[in-house]
């Protein structure tokens, strides 16, 4: 079986960009140009107020000094969760650069200013899915679904279909933030960034 992954390669401190949004763009653009099916999927772990985990892949959509957003139904699961219990965290892992990030902060929505710019970028298909979608929760089958795409499509003939009042963004704000590049025989580098006041420390952990 051929191995497609990057050579062993170290990651030193010298090598790290000041800050991690800058380093994680850095490393996003690398897995972006190496070919990487869907750099963007990360798992989104939520925990509910009594501490139960849950997780879930979504798609990061941006990322920027205020940090990294996805965007999802206001009513599922996951933001029930972050509703009562704003803790996050995200993981991505790049297997052909042998790479995982980490990020561990707060989330908060983003402004319906910029949720409706966002749902504009969509395809036409996926606007009326967020309005026929009642994310996570039980259906008869799959026709009572289809029921509800074809409700949305008449109600949207002909007309611009417009952001549902119970969809939008979510910001992560990160607190900290782990590189972690896979080298041989387990002994991995791995840097976290962690906020101090206005700026970041940056910390090499054990593998």
């Amino acid at each position: 079986m051929t191995d497609e992954r990057t050579p062993d390669a170290p990651l030193e401190a010298a090598d790290l960009a000041p800050d991690p949004i800058a380093q994680f763009q850095r490393w996003f653009a690398e897995a972006v140009a190496t070919g990487v099916s869907e750099p963007e999927a990360m798992c989104v772990a939520t925990a509910s107020p009594d501490g139960i985990p849950s997780g879930r892949i979504v798609l990061l959509k941006s990322v920027d000094e205020r940090g990294f957003v996805f965007y999802t139904n206001y009513e599922s699961p996951k933001s029930r969760e972050l509703a009562a219990n704003p803790a996050i965290q995200l993981v991505w892992w790049w297997y052909l650069q042998r790479r995982q990030v980490r990020v561990a902060g707060r989330a908060s929505r983003v402004t319906p200013e910029e949720s409706d710019a966002y749902f504009t970028t969509r395809e036409r298909e996926s606007q009326l899915a967020a309005w026929a979608s009642p994310q996570s929760q039980v259906l008869s089958d799959r026709a009572e679904l289809d029921v509800e795409v074809g409700a949305a499509e008449r109600r949207f003939a002909g007309v611009s279909v417009p952001r549902p009042p119970w969809w939008g963004g979510i910001r992560v704000r990160p607190a900290s933030v782990e590189f972690w590049q896979g080298r041989a025989h387990r002994l991995h580098d791995r840097f976290r960034y962690v906020g101090a006041g206005d700026g970041w420390r940056v910390e090499r952990l054990a593998p």
